[in-house]
C-alpha cells in the first residue's frame, strides 16, 4: 500500500485502470500498490490532482480592433476557481489553455460591437460584457468566473496623443461650464436676495404707513369725539341756562370776580346799543 495526503486546496480524481471511480477530498489516503506480485493481479491505480484554488489568469496586450476600425491592445485581468474538477479534466484538454482563448474570443467579440469613444466612456461596460460572455462557456468545463476585468488600455501614439488633447480640451471645456453655471448661480442668488430685501422693505414700508394711518384715523377720531363731547356739554349747559338764567349771572359775575383780581384786564361796555323795547338810545 501507497499513502497519499490531499490538502483542502486540491481534489484527487481517483482512477483505477484507467477508470475513473470517485474523486478524493481533503484527506490521507491509502493506495493499493501498482506494481503486480507473484501469481496476482491488482487494478493499475492513477490520482489525478486538481487545484480548486481561486486564482489569476491575465491576457496581455491583446490587440483587437473595435467597430470603428481603431487598433487597441488591451489587458485582462480574469479570476477564477475550478468548481468541478471531473468536467475540468474530462470535458477539455487543458482547462487553462480554453479559459484563456475564451475570454480572448469574449474580448474580441465585445470590442469589435463598441465603438472607440464607448470603451473610453464605459470600461465597466466591456468588462460586464466579457465576463457574461464566458461565464457560460468556462462552466461548460468545470470553471467558475468570478471576474473579467480590464486592466489596461493602449493606443496607436498619434492616436493617443489627439486624445489627450482631446480630454484636455473636455476638462476646459467642464471647468468653463462649471465656472459659468457657478457665476449664474451666484447672480441669481445675489438677484434672488435683493428681490427679498426690496419685498420685505416693501412690506414694513406698507406697515409703518398702515400703522402711520392707523394712529391718524385714531387721532382723528379721539378728536372728533371729544369736539361732539364738548358740543354736547355746551348744548347741556345752554339748555341749563335757558331754564335757569340765574346760572348765567351767577357765571357772569363769577366771570367779573375773576377779571377784578386782574390788574390789566379792560372789561368794555357797549352802552351804544339800541333798546329793543323803547326804541331809545
Amino acid at each position: 500500500m501507497t499513502e497519499l495526503i490531499i490538502k483542502d486546496t486540491h481534489r484527487g480524481l481517483y482512477y483505477e485502470d484507467g477508470v475513473l471511480v470517485r474523486v478524493l477530498t481533503a484527506g490521507r489516503y491509502e493506495l493499493p500498490l501498482t506494481k503486480p506480485r507473484l501469481f496476482a493481479r491488482r487494478p493499475q491505480t492513477e490520482v489525478v490532482l486538481v487545484d480548486v484554488r481561486n486564482r489569476d489568469l491575465t491576457l496581455k496586450n491583446q490587440e483587437i480592433l473595435t467597430s470603428d476600425k481603431v487598433a487597441v491592445r488591451v489587458s485582462i485581468l480574469v479570476q477564477f476557481a475550478v468548481v468541478d474538477p471531473t468536467a475540468a479534466i474530462h470535458a477539455v484538454a487543458s482547462y487553462e489553455d480554453r479559459l484563456y482563448s475564451d475570454v480572448q474570443l469574449a474580448a474580441r467579440r465585445a470590442l469589435a460591437a463598441m465603438t472607440l469613444e464607448e470603451i473610453l466612456t464605459n470600461r465597466t461596460r466591456l468588462s460586464e460584457e466579457i465576463l457574461r460572455d464566458v461565464q457560460g462557456a468556462a462552466a461548460a468545463y468545470g470553471v467558475k468566473i468570478d471576474r473579467a476585468d480590464v486592466k489596461d488600455l493602449a493606443f496607436p501614439g498619434n492616436l493617443q496623443e489627439i486624445m489627450n488633447r482631446v480630454l484636455a480640451a473636455e476638462r476646459m471645456s467642464e471647468a468653463q461650464l462649471v465656472e459659468a453655471r457657478t457665476k449664474a448661480e451666484v447672480q441669481r442668488i445675489e438677484a434672488q436676495t435683493r428681490a427679498d430685501a426690496q419685498r420685505v422693505q416693501a412690506q414694513a414700508d406698507a406697515e409703518s404707513a398702515k400703522t402711520r394711518a392707523e394712529a391718524e384715523a385714531h387721532g382723528t377720531r379721539l378728536a372728533v369725539q371729544a369736539e361732539v363731547q364738548a358740543l354736547e356739554e355746551r348744548r347741556r349747559l345752554a339748555a341749563v341756562y335757558h331754564e335757569h338764567p340765574a346760572l348765567l349771572r351767577l357765571e357772569e359775575l363769577a366771570t367779573l370776580k375773576e377779571l377784578g383780581r386782574n390788574a390789566n384786564a379792560r372789561l368794555y361796555l357797549d352802552f351804544a346799543g339800541r333798546n329793543e323795547e323803547t326804541g331809545d338810545r
